[in-house]
């Protein structure tokens, strides 16, 4: 073991040592610290409505970029912005895993590329990855609390935007570039590298950025499976015929992908045309034996015009179209696969200053063609179709900002059937009753939100928003009817769902003075009518949708003679109730130390609870209270950090679902700055380690449907390099 270690420390340092003398023949030369935050203008959220600076706006927002993107950057979008205040992984393993805001994920949390809605299978299941790799991203957006306004009712949760600039929309001169390299003991062992190229003559922009990523089974303390898992848990996950322990059985990974693009600026916009292609093979982690095989290929098209007269001040527009598909493996052979087809498109127009108003007004439409084909088919073809208009309106009356809006939007979800054993999209059996075959549901739902911002003095602004928002069922909420692997369950949707309807309220206190800074937000979310998957009790059915196939003696409940011999899962179903979620959500920075070296110390913080008003129960995965503390040093061209992150245990949870105990992790990372090749093509260079559970804790997710038979990752250290010209 220990020649394997030093093996893979001599791979890495020549690794460096390469790409240096091949970039340069000169020596290192020492590059000026990052920034200091305070120094640097607050960028704006483009997923806003209003595009103001996070301390301005209404709805409670955060931006994850730079230096602190690259040390929180993980394979996945959840695991990714987790630390972020109100978000959480749905954690489904180190390959799948989306953002949880504020107790609320799936459908009721809107993730965008660039502003335009991602097409892929990620809400419908939890084993499902984002079809996005956040190892090109340059920035993240995340709007807390709903967005209904801009996106529609399935963003009542929040917005993720995540951002490559894939199509220029300011004119670039020469020619830009990054690489990015990562290598990784312990934890996934992960492998990776990116590289990102931009270039223009001021008028014509080319983009063009290309990645891959490896990593094996996760390493973690002890064993996979709980210990109420190992001693009462039914048909283990047993790996290569052994109990799991060390690793994640089923857990590693392999993926590419790609974007090209270009654009035409000039003084007063830009259009522009790229297109994106993701491939991406993991394991499933619930299922040893099941391996999942992702492609998705994108189209995009966005550009914007200013200046068109007094009226007008920009009109700017996006549209992409996907083609997505994953194929899940069983023992190499194809036993399911999800399709996806989609189309979204975006026109705003922001028109000139009346009276007080200044706004935007808008169009969206969007379309998706979804089935699911083979042995796991619990959703039919279905097709779902929305139009929507929206306006959006601020006015200012000194240090009071008012802001307000409305959105109608018109959606139809048909089912047109297909079987749980179909082999290819062809012989689709369509007129299976299971899934309602022909049945066709209208939905029109309206939203809208009333916003104040005042700024208070002495750096002191309060801000609150009062949001009502209905959002129609999706095709899975309406139509599933089969088992589920992911979920352990047997899955039921109903027809008969009506539109989801809640009110939320945002409150929020802020205060910056310089280097510091300290917010904190309270928000309740009252649903008349939430869409919850909850268990049926007593009720097993097995793979044709048989009701208690092993219920032997009639009592309605399935017996102890239950055999591997029959496939059966206990049956969930999509029920409507009613549910509130409240909480806070605290965040911080203080200046420590500002001579010689800058010291800084940040707090974050969160609390979300969650309650069916049916009948006073918790819901189900809502993370626990959580606190985070670090510590952030610089001076020259260096910069350190210590961070210490803690949960505690979560008790409320509903009848039938285990208890997740706490736990304390710690984190450090250190970075060099420095700069390689001559005066003339200066190459910005930062190496950087990364130690991530350095006590090599047990970590089980709340949020997560198999937290009994995925932990967290265990202690690793990651080494990275970024280059840029």
């Amino acid at each position: 073991m220990k020649t394997s270690c030093r093996r893979r420390v001599r791979t890495s340092v020549s690794l460096y040592c390469s790409l240096y003398f091949m970039l340069t023949g000169q020596a290192v030369r020492a590059q000026p610290g990052p920034v200091d935050p305070a120094e640097v203008r607050e960028v704006r959220v483009t997923a806003s409505a209003s595009r103001s600076a996070t301390f301005d706006l209404v709805q409670p927002a955060s931006v994850l970029q730079g230096t602190a993107l690259l040390l929180q950057r993980a394979n996945t979008l959840g695991e990714t912005l987790q630390h972020t205040p109100g978000v959480a992984s749905s954690y489904f393993g180190p390959n799948a895993s989306r953002p949880v805001i504020r107790g609320l994920d799936g459908d009721r949390v809107r993730v965008l590329k660039n502003g335009i809605g991602l097409s892929d299978a990620a809400a419908l299941s939890p084993d499902h990855a984002v079809a996005n790799d956040p190892i090109t991203v340059e920035r993240i957006e995340v709007l807390r609390g709903p967005a209904a306004l801009l996106y529609g009712g399935n963003a009542v949760g929040g917005v993720v935007n995540v951002i490559d600039n894939a199509i220029a929309s300011t004119p670039i001169h020469g020619v830009e570039g990054v690489l990015d390299l990562r290598l990784t003991g312990g934890g996934d062992r992960e492998r990776a590298g990116a590289v990102k190229l931009d270039a223009g003559n001021g008028r014509l922009a080319i983009h063009l950025d290309a990645y891959t990523r490896r990593t094996r089974d996760l390493k973690i303390k002890g064993f996979q499976r709980t210990e109420f898992e190992r001693t009462n848990g039914v048909a283990p996950p047993y790996c290569r015929g052994d109990e799991p322990v060390g690793s994640v059985c089923n857990s590693s990974a392999r993926v590419e992908g790609g974007t090209a693009g270009g654009s035409i600026t000039w003084g007063d916009g830009f259009a522009g045309v790229s297109i994106g292609s993701v491939r991406q093979a993991y394991g499933t982690i619930a299922e040893p034996d099941v391996r999942i095989k992702l492609n998705s290929d994108t189209l995009n098209l966005a550009g914007e015009v200013r200046a068109l007269g007094p009226r007008i001040d920009a009109l700017k527009w996006k549209f992409v179209h996907t083609d997505y598909r994953h194929t899940e493996f069983d023992l190499g052979v194809p036993a399911t696969t999800f399709l996806n087809k989609g189309f979204e498109g975006r026109l705003e127009a922001q028109h000139g200053q009346i009276g007080r108003l200044t706004g935007t007004v808008g169009w969206q439409r969007s379309t998706a063609r979804v089935s699911a084909l083979g042995a796991e088919a619990f959703i039919p073809l279905s097709r779902t179709h929305s139009n929507a208009v929206f306006v959006f309106e601020e006015a200012q009356w000194g240090a009071l900002k008012l802001s307000g809006g409305a959105r109608a939007e018109r959606n139809r979800v048909t089912s047109s059937g297909g079987g749980p054993l179909e082999a290819e999209p062809s012989s689709a059996n369509l007129g299976n009753p299971r899934f309602g075959n022909g049945t066709s549901r209208s939905f029109a739902a309206t939203s809208g939100s009333l916003g104040a911002h005042l700024g208070l003095g002495q750096g002191f602004a309060l801000a609150g928003n009062l949001a009502y928002t209905e959002r129609a069922p999706t095709y899975a909420e309406l139509f599933a009817n089969g088992p589920h692997a992911a979920t352990a369950a047997y899955e039921v949707g109903d027809p008969a769902l009506g539109k989801e309807k809640s009110r939320a309220l945002d409150l929020a206190l802020r205060w910056k003075e310089g280097a510091h800074s300290f917010g904190i937000t309270v928000f309740q979310n009252r649903f008349r009518n939430f869409v919850s998957l909850q268990r049926t009790v007593g009720v097993v059915r097995n793979s044709e949708g048989v009701i208690n196939p092993a219920d032997t003696d009639g009592d309605g409940l399935d017996d102890a003679t239950l055999t591997d011999a029959i496939s059966t899962a206990n049956e969930m179903r999509f029920v409507a109730v009613p549910a509130r979620f409240r909480g806070a959500e605290l965040e911080g920075r203080f200046r420590l130390l500002d001579s010689g070296g800058r010291l800084d110390l940040g707090l974050r913080a969160d609390l979300t609870r969650a309650v069916n008003l049916a009948n006073g129960a918790p819901l189900p995965r809502i993370a626990p209270a959580r606190l985070a503390l670090n510590l952030d040093y610089a001076q020259a061209a260096w910069s350190a950090r210590l961070e210490m992150l803690h949960a505690v245990r979560q008790v409320r949870v509903p009848a039938g679902e285990s208890t997740t105990p706490g736990y304390t992790v710690w984190n450090a990372a250190l970075t060099y700055r420095f700069t390689l090749g001559s005066d003339a093509m200066p190459l910005r260079s930062m190496v950087y380690l990364k130690a991530n559970n350095l006590f090599n804790r047990e970590v089980r997710y709340a949020t997560s449907i198999i937290r009994e038979v995925a932990p967290g990752a265990g202690r690793s250290l990651q080494a990275g390099l970024r280059v840029e010209m």
